[in-house]
């Protein structure tokens, strides 16, 4: 798994919902509990603790901002610090099956 790799798959989910309106992000995910939004702010948190661990920072909770359609910009933000921080390619795998795997909620 390469940076690419993951900047791909981070692509795919932010082109398939950076188009939604608040309706869509507030209807319940298709597994799992919580609405749509709140499954890709779960991604964007993970993400965000991943690359903190991978930097030796300690985690902190990413803003959960008013408006659900932030999220997919903040989804990019977080994939490119993590990817920034250049972890193991076994970290990659973990991040891109996180994303594929939100994608397949929504």
């Amino acid at each position: 798994m390469t940076d690419e790799d993951l900047g791909r798959t981070v692509d795919l989910l932010t082109r398939q919902v950076s188009h939604w309106e608040a309706p869509r992000w507030a209807a319940p995910a298709a597994a799992g509990e919580g609405t749509r939004g709140d499954a890709v702010y779960r991604l964007v948190q993970r993400l965000a603790d991943l690359a903190a661990d991978v930097e030796g920072r300690v985690r902190q909770e990413v803003p959960r901002l008013a408006n659900d359609t932030a999220l997919p910009d903040q989804l990019r933000v977080m994939a490119a610090d993590l990817i920034a921080a250049h972890p193991a390619p076994e970290l990659l795998v973990v991040a891109a099956t996180d994303v594929a795997a939100v994608r397949t909620l929504l």
